[in-house]
């Protein structure tokens, strides 16, 4: 099982700097590629750009949790809600396995 982990493209966990505008200021969010492509496929399917989802997420985060201490934090979980919604709750996690052997 472990090496389909352990096999993965380092590519995918290369740290990408992307500089982006949040409650009116500039700022530089580090996270591996991975996240970033999950982001950008999460802010579509929204109908948005990840720039406007970036910020929209931290505005609402914001407004609900009053503080956010770890934003790249947050984004890498919202990375894994996402993923997991996508996933069906009866679904056999050896599948995962079995398809990228």
């Amino acid at each position: 099982m472990c090496k389909v982990f352990a096999g993965q493209d380092p590519e995918g966990y290369r740290l990408i700097n992307r500089s982006v505008r949040i409650g009116g200021h500039s700022t530089s969010i580090q996270l591996e590629a991975t996240f970033w492509t999950l982001l950008d496929e999460i802010a579509q399917g929204q109908g948005m750009t990840a720039p406007k989802f970036l910020s929209t997420l931290y505005d609402e985060a914001l407004e609900i949790n009053g503080n956010i201490p770890n934003f790249a934090s947050m984004l890498r979980t919202t990375c894994a809600l996402y993923l997991r919604d996508r996933q069906p709750l009866d679904s056999d996690p050896s599948e995962l396995t079995n398809k990228a052997a």
